[in-house]
């Protein structure tokens, strides 16, 4: 655990006395930055996240074998000055490391290693550890699914799939992908049109354990050519259990393709897809498979995070600012800063 204060610890001014309460709907990274940055300046937040855990696509998987894999989120890399502070904040937390993998590109089995020189970062032991670092300061409530988020009187009333009544609030933050986003900012017509015009694109996500190792120099690959874009050696990263495991991504067009087959079927064109692009005999011994139906926006909205001042409702999310775990964590830095210079 770091003992300095976190750079969201700091990023807003500290304020007293009675302050709006502000329900943030969804744990991803995005939603929990901005949860993190009003909480440390004196916001009472309640975050709701419908899953058992926050993290959103920065996830990792555990098979009924007891294999883990990153099926979602693989790396992330930092250009912006706060992220990199924040990135150095996790690593010396202990809960993000460096992965110095063998990364490369791969077309019908010729094999060509990047030259770039690109530092890439994952969470450790798990993808979704750094945003579990924050989760675990806020309060929390899981397996909760906001279906409604209603104007009653001067505040915000959200409604649960089961019927239970949350609020009231002062003011939303809507941290959930766009077009889920759209029917919880219907109080706020302009902002649901805006993302509205965002389509985040579907990813099928097959999770493939080998018992052999799989004979390739490369340890991550952008697949071209291919209904693959991208494949990756799991245990290659820090902090990851041995064993042969690979997370095999469909391009956007597969994923579509085949979003509604049975898993069965989208397993078998993937490893089939696998052996193509790598020129290999692969023969898993299980397979389990993920369907990511909101993966990457396409493209993302111009606006790092989007504020109704007059209403007290704001979204953020990937898909505003850039489609990138930075761009997620930025778009939580802006929200709440915009949040904060107007509350």
């Amino acid at each position: 655990m770091s003992l300095r204060p976190s750079p969201l610890d700091d990023l807003l001014p500290k304020r007293t006395g009675s302050l709006p309460d502000v329900a943030v709907i969804g744990a991803g990274l995005s939603g929990v930055t901005a949860a993190r940055a009003l909480r440390a300046a004196g916001y009472p937040v309640t975050v709701f996240e419908k899953s058992r855990g926050p993290g959103g696509r920065m996830a990792t998987r555990r098979t009924e074998t007891g294999d883990t894999f990153d099926h979602g989120a693989q790396y992330f890399t930092a250009r912006d000055a706060l992220f990199l502070e924040q990135v150095r904040w996790w690593m010396d937390a202990g809960v993000v490391a460096e992965w110095h993998g063998v990364i490369g590109t791969l077309e019908h089995g010729r094999v060509t290693r990047s030259e770039r020189e690109q530092v890439r970062y994952v969470g450790v032991p798990s993808m979704g550890s750094g945003v579990r670092e924050y989760a675990e300061t806020l309060h929390t409530r899981y397996e909760v699914r906001v279906e409604r988020v209603e104007r009653e009187g001067s505040a915000w009333r959200l409604t649960t799939e089961s019927g239970e009544r949350l609020g009231p609030f002062d003011v939303v933050v809507v941290a959930v992908p766009a077009p889920q986003a759209v029917p919880l900012l219907a109080g706020a017509p302009e902002l649901a049109a805006r993302a509205a015009t965002v389509n985040m694109e579907p990813c099928q996500a097959v999770m493939a354990r080998f018992e052999a190792r799989v004979t390739l120099e490369l340890d991550g690959a952008f697949v071209h050519d291919s209904p693959l874009s991208w494949i990756a050696r799991d245990a290659s990263k820090p902090g990851r259990a041995e064993g042969e495991r690979w997370v095999l991504h469909g391009s956007p067009e597969a994923s579509r393709e085949y979003l509604e087959s049975a898993p069965v079927v989208v397993a078998a064109r993937w490893v089939e897809s696998f052996a193509q692009a790598t020129g290999l005999e692969v023969r898993p011994v299980e397979t389990v498979v993920h369907r990511w139906r909101y993966a990457l926006p396409s493209p993302a909205l111009e606006e790092t995070a989007l504020f109704d001042a007059s209403m007290g409702i704001g979204a953020c999310g990937d898909w505003c600012g850039g489609p990138r775990v930075e761009g997620a964590f930025l778009s939580g830095v802006a929200l709440a800063r915009r949040l904060a210079s107007v509350l």
